[in-house]
């Protein structure tokens, strides 16, 4: 009697993973929104969105690829990629390229489309409210060609330094607002927060009037700790929306070291409070944060010794939590 009532479906999947799903992510969830603190999609299930960042595009822009994406969807099992496009750091960004650095977000938002997963289109920079003209010209471009599409999510500042809320950030995430909601009445906005995307209480009692933002939290496993955690903890009590679009499992410098156990903590708070999440980074940089090693294929393909310990840790963790799709 024991044996014929073991589930079927435990039988066939012994490993940690999610089963293997026919269609795409966003086939199945459709347009996202937001309802009180959590994502949730169309039929307003909630859901948590995991998956990796990009690097700086002017610098490390060869992962910005089709091939890439599908690998990242594929084998690592990501229902999000952020595409983290650098607006004006290093003199070679999208202020002095803005054709060649717009050419790479798009490639990935095509690819994030044609394998059905969602994509977070970054305006990576420390100083955005020093670029409000360019960023508003950005976004109406990208809500413009894409808004029409459940897959596209807005982050118009990636880490504003000690900026402001009340006096600043609120005020240009509203101008950039208008451009996205003139083209695009409904998709997700992820709006940066003070002191490199840390300080989300200052949210409280002041958020943006707009029922589909939230608000980016960033972290650092070995630096940032359960300070950061109790202050994201007091926004969500007091109904503030987070969407963790940049986290790391080493140092908030990108190396220095990894902690594990702390890496640990962030992922089972998170999922305590069904909050998506990127992580930092798609690269091959030799640094700690690196997913990848020096010389990576700029098309997917990656076996497990070409990952880092961050890149293994960070695959393991989606792919026991994410449902895998195949075509």
């Amino acid at each position: 009697m024991a044996e014929e009532q073991t589930p079927k479906k435990e039988e066939e999947n012994t490993s940690n993973e999610p089963p293997t799903l026919t269609g795409s992510f966003v086939a199945d969830h459709g347009q996202l929104r937001i309802e009180g603190t959590k994502i949730v999609d169309k039929d307003g299930e909630p859901i948590q969105l995991r998956g990796m960042s990009l690097f700086w595009s002017q610098w490390i822009g060869k992962y910005y690829t089709a091939e890439a994406v599908k690998w990242l969807k594929e084998d690592w099992q990501c229902n999000v990629v952020r595409a983290a496009m650098g607006v004006d750091e290093g003199g070679d960004a999208y202020i002095a390229n803005p054709e060649r650095e717009k050419q790479k977000v798009f490639t990935v938002i095509d690819a994030a489309i044609a394998e059905g997963v969602y994509v977070i289109v970054d305006w990576h920079s420390h100083h955005a409210e020093d670029y409000l003209a360019e960023a508003k010209a950005f976004f109406d471009e990208v809500s413009k060609k894409y808004g029409d599409t459940p897959n596209i999510i807005y982050e118009p500042y990636n880490e504003p330094l000690d900026v402001s809320w009340t006096g600043t950030l609120k005020a240009y995430h509203e101008d950039v607002l208008a451009s996205i909601r003139a083209n695009d009445p409904d998709n997700i906005v992820i709006c940066g927060t003070r002191t490199w995307s840390q300080r989300v209480d200052e949210v409280i009692g002041n958020k943006i009037d707009d029922p589909n933002v939230a608000y980016t939290l960033h972290y650092y496993a070995a630096t940032h700790k359960q300070a950061l955690r109790d202050i994201a903890q007091q926004a969500v009590d007091a109904g503030v929306p987070l969407f963790v679009t940049e986290y790391g499992v080493s140092e908030a410098s990108g190396d220095g070291s990894i902690d594990d156990e702390e890496a640990n903590t962030w992922w089972d708070f998170l999922d305590a409070n069904s909050i998506g999440w990127c992580n930092w980074s798609i690269a091959d940089k030799e640094e700690l944060s690196a997913a990848l090693k020096p010389g990576a294929s700029a098309t997917g393909g990656w076996t497990l010794d070409q990952l880092t310990q961050s890149g293994t840790m960070v695959r393991a963790e989606i792919k026991a939590n994410n449902p895998k799709y195949s075509d």
